[in-house]
């Protein structure tokens, strides 16, 4: 995926606490053009779902295609977050987040007249680059802005818009292809960002007040240059060589994400060392439990493949309209946004289970949705009520245990360092994106094969849904011994700065 509620939370605490107080009607302007400007990066990773099937029949794009315009938008979006705060702060928030915002433009056209899938996966993939750019500067100028009384509810409304594009980016990209304006179809989805851009950017520029860090750290471009190609090295085989029968280059590129990690590794060590401000600090990295902690986070997102494979599901196997497939998700986007309201009142009663609680909601769900789907005649559209309340637990479990997986990250180390740990796991969570459209979405393309009947999507569906359930329930006991272990001691933390 994608843009959460974590994200929010993540930036949150990398926010830097600098600027005086507005007069409140246009702080709270100022508000409203930068939470429609964040809300099209997470709206654009939920909306592109339920145009795939259209996408590939009017492009003859193939799976691996498919997925790229998945993975490849997460990737990027991933080793280029902490970048683009580094740049708002250098350069000012305001600037980098219009500039992020035109380039969002930019490449939303490019995907919008895409000729061919890989112009596609291109136009993806520069959406992540400046979404990337957009998304920390909102909610440090949020910081900015806004006094601390105030700072609460503007933080609790930017952290719902993630959850807001979960529920109308499904559907919304339904409704917009259905309608087929002046005859884009599926473009449509990327062509919708054009004119908010431009009344962003048009009633933002004379509003938005600009603010920089007073302590910028300098960019590590050689990090974020290592980050991608040992990603690339591992996103793209898994992803390619699967279709290409596993030529020699995928393996060889396999082989070498080992390399580049050490070669990444020991970059960011000499950085550290020599007193810079590297992407990845290896020496917080060794804080106890924290590793942990990041495993859970990169298991968590191992849904990230399933709005893809459900979306092929209900159009190929069960000849749904685009439509009726976003409406289909509903259910889902309702439970995530209802989810983070609910972690405070949960938390009283069972303190920091609440993560593995949710995620054995979504463990539940998933099981309950193999088992529902089996049980159903091939063709045949599943139970309404059962899908949409199945569906409801994912999200609700989803939502419930993201808040609280910032808490597991952040509290492994000390509080200054809370704001780095907490951009490195919305980056993990990104990340987990990526693989689980790799890795789950290759899984139910191999068990696919040349097959494109109802009964083999429906088996291999079967057989994705399981593999997330699998992911989360390996979360799930990772993140049982992480409570049951206490945290570091003040000393202790102290010791990692």
């Amino acid at each position: 995926m994608s843009a959460t509620t974590c994200e929010a939370a993540a930036l949150t605490a990398a926010a830097a606490r600098d600027g005086d107080a507005l007069l409140e009607p246009r702080r709270w302007t100022m508000f409203v053009i930068l939470l429609v400007g964040t809300f099209l990066p997470p709206l654009d990773f939920f909306i592109v779902n339920v145009a795939l099937p259209s996408i590939r029949g009017e492009l003859g794009a193939s799976s691996s295609a498919e997925q790229l315009v998945i993975s490849s938008y997460a990737a990027l979006y991933a080793v280029t977050l902490t970048t683009g705060g580094r740049l708002g702060d250098l350069f000012g928030r305001g600037r980098v987040f219009f500039l992020g915002l035109i380039g969002f433009a930019a490449a939303s056209t490019l995907c919008g007249f895409a000729w061919s899938p890989w112009a596609l996966v291109t136009g993806r993939a520069l959406q992540g680059v400046t979404a990337a750019l957009i998304a920390p500067q909102a909610l440090a100028s949020v910081q900015a802005i806004f006094p601390e009384k105030e700072k609460p509810l503007a933080l609790g409304i930017y952290g719902a818009i993630f959850g807001l594009a979960a529920v109308v980016g499904q559907a919304l990209g339904g409704v917009l292809i259905s309608l087929d304006i002046m005859g884009l179809g599926w473009r449509a989805i990327f062509l919708v960002n054009l004119p908010v851009a431009m009344l962003v950017l048009l009633f933002g520029i004379p509003l938005l007040k600009e603010t920089r860090a007073r302590d910028a750290r300098r960019l590590d471009l050689g990090g974020m240059a290592l980050s991608m190609l040992t990603l690339g090295a591992l996103l793209v085989p898994l992803i390619e060589g699967r279709e290409a029968g596993w030529p020699l280059w995928s393996w060889l590129s396999l082989v070498g994400v080992p390399l580049l990690a050490r070669l990444s590794w020991r970059y960011e060590t000499r950085l550290s060392r020599a007193g810079g401000a590297p992407l990845l600090d290896p020496v917080v990295l060794r804080a106890p439990g924290l590793g942990r902690a990041l495993l859970i986070a990169l298991l968590f997102y191992s849904i990230g493949s399933f709005f893809q494979l459900l979306s092929v599901y209900l159009q190929d196997a069960l000849h749904m309209t685009a439509l009726q497939a976003g409406l289909v998700f509903l259910p889902f986007g309702a439970g995530f946004l209802l989810g983070p309201l609910s972690t405070p009142f949960l938390r009283r009663f069972c303190g920091a289970y609440v993560n593995p609680i949710g995620m054995g909601l979504e463990v539940v769900g998933f099981l309950g949705l193999a088992g529902l789907i089996a049980a159903t005649f091939t063709g045949v559209h599943p139970a309404p009520i059962p899908l949409a309340a199945l569906l409801f637990v994912i999200g609700f479990g989803q939502g419930l245990a993201l808040p609280t997986l910032m808490r597991m990250v952040t509290g492994r180390v000390a509080p200054a360092l809370s704001g780095m740990i907490a951009g490195i796991a919305s980056s993990t969570l990104q990340v987990s994106t990526a693989l689980s459209v790799a890795v789950i979405g290759g899984i139910f393309y191999g068990v696919l094969g040349t097959r494109t009947d109802p009964a083999a999507i429906t088996q291999a569906l079967i057989v994705a849904v399981l593999c997330i359930a699998f992911c989360l329930v390996g979360g799930v006991a990772l993140s049982i011994t992480l409570v049951r272990q206490a945290p570091p001691s003040h000393d202790e933390a102290q010791r990692q700065v």
